[in-house]
């Protein structure tokens, strides 16, 4: 579970049983949606780590860069998200296409991707 408490600051504390997150509305933090498509980078990286290990190879050096692009409904839409790699000059074609292949099937991409599936709610309790 997830829990915020809402306060009269611009800040947003989110806690887990494990973990805190936090957010801002005046762009001293990330912002939720920022930290949403930042998620998805993490996500990219930690595929990426979890191909090379297999393989063998470190990751260390793979660069990873991911961009948002607004659909026609504006800045709130999600129509692309591009994520460009670059290797180390030391990697196989073989080695960038598995790690590129993982990197596709990243857990939090296929949530959003298979999100017209996911039942929202909101209630009080």
């Amino acid at each position: 579970m997830y829990s915020t408490v809402v306060d009269s600051t611009p800040l947003i504390k989110v806690s887990s049983s494990k973990y805190e997150a936090n957010y801002a509305l005046d762009g001293s933090l990330m912002n939720p949606l920022e930290a949403f498509y930042a998620s998805l980078a993490a996500c990219a990286a930690v595929y990426a780590k979890k191909a090379c290990k297999p393989l063998g190879i470190s990751a260390a050096g793979i660069e990873i860069n991911c961009k948002p692009f607004a659909g026609p409904g504006g800045p709130l839409t999600l129509a692309k998200f591009k994520t460009e790699i670059r290797f180390p000059a030391e990697f196989t074609a073989e080695q960038k296409a598995a790690v590129i292949d993982s990197i596709a099937h990243c857990a939090v991409k296929e949530v959003v991707a298979d999100g017209p599936n996911i039942e929202f709610s909101v209630s009080e309790i």
